[in-house]
């Protein structure tokens, strides 16, 4: 079939699922479900640090560090959703509530994160277009010369045992992102605004715990709750395209297909919903990016359908399994090995079977 009737066919096969969508409802507002998270989360941060501060200086305040871990990441989830256009019609108020909730909350660039993310949405997995798979440290595609030296190479061999304590440094990494953003030159919106939510987060709360802690236990509690917030963050990210089909630089694949063959869901039930932020249906959210979260398990189903029912590949699996891919694709990359450049489409059929 010529590209051109391929194009169309497939523009066409998502405007229909586009159409069944919208007929069910499923992308209206959720306002209830947002205001309360929006209302909630920053109220329990605030009881939060009001008991670590009657808490005091103490050990025990590590459990304070690991819950504000967790408190902190499921603040990161409701801003990716912001920005995504899923709370508010208004995109004022979404990129208001997207500033107070990643800069000012959480301690991460609403810019850097927009530019970065933008670019991923459009072109998920893609070599040269997708920032997502161009990482520093971990190789995650192939490289077109293999590393030099016994040791270098021994590490790419076995870099898939390195990828999960290495997102122990990911907050680190994602706060000095923002900040390295901010005070680059460029288009910025509102840059003062984000650099006074910034300077309000990244300074005020260091000070906030050397404060209350002294300075050994201060330190501590600090490295766990960075430590734990990235590490929340990238296990919950990156189940969603690590291991899935890399796309050659000039593949051309439509719409639906380049969102749905390069994204991976992960099964489970509403715990694991709220675990994950809603990222666990990576392929509806891709698909439809401004899709309210609580619709997200509602659509899965009838896109899942849908998908099958025009040969689309929908992949499904358990978290666990899902962990255990990334390790394996990782080490194959470490490896050298080129068939991650194989067609996304013989590579998804072939060695992918479609979850039942």
């Amino acid at each position: 079939m010529p590209r051109t009737a391929r194009g169309a066919r497939g523009a066409s096969e998502f405007t229909a699922l586009a159409q069944m969508v919208r007929e069910r409802g499923l992308l209206r507002r959720r306002y209830g479900y947002y205001w309360t998270k929006l209302i909630g989360l920053p109220l329990l941060l605030a009881a939060s640090l009001l008991l670590f501060v009657w808490i005091g200086d103490t050990w025990w305040q590590l459990f304070t560090a690991a819950f504000l871990a967790m408190l902190f990441t499921q603040i990161a989830f409701l801003g990716h959703d912001s920005a995504h256009r899923q709370i508010f019609v208004s995109g004022k108020w979404n990129d208001w509530a997207s500033l107070v909730l990643g800069d000012l909350l959480v301690g991460m660039s609403y810019g850097w994160w927009q530019q970065k993310h933008t670019r991923h949405h459009a072109n998920p997995n893609k070599l040269g277009a997708d920032p997502d798979i161009e990482l520093p440290v971990i190789v995650v595609a192939p490289e077109k010369r293999a590393p030099r030296g016994a040791v270098v190479t021994w590490l790419r061999a076995h870099q898939g045992m390195f990828f999960f304590p290495i997102l122990l440094l990911e907050g680190v990494s994602l706060h000095a992102s923002g900040v390295a953003r901010v005070a680059k030159r460029g288009r910025l919106d509102r840059r003062w605004v984000e650099i006074g939510f910034l300077a309000v987060r990244l300074l005020g709360f260091p000070l906030l715990v050397f404060l209350v802690l002294s300075p050994g236990v201060a330190f501590v509690f600090l490295a766990v709750q960075l430590g734990l917030f990235g590490f929340y963050m990238g296990v919950s990210f990156a189940p969603n395209h690590k291991g899935m089909p890399i796309v050659p630089r000039d593949a051309t694949i439509d719409f639906l297909r380049r969102q749905a063959m390069m994204s991976r869901n992960i099964r489970g039930n509403r715990v694991l919903d709220t675990a994950m932020g809603g990222l666990n249906y990576q392929i509806e959210h891709h698909l439809f990016p401004s899709m309210p979260r609580p619709h997200l398990r509602k659509a899965a189903p009838m896109i899942a359908e849908y998908c099958r029912a025009h040969g689309v590949p929908y992949v499904q699996t358990g978290l666990f399994a899902s962990y255990a891919i990334i390790v394996r694709y990782i080490n194959r990359v470490g490896l050298g090995e080129r068939d991650v450049l194989s067609c996304p489409l013989i590579e998804q059929r072939s060695q992918i079977a479609p979850s039942a």
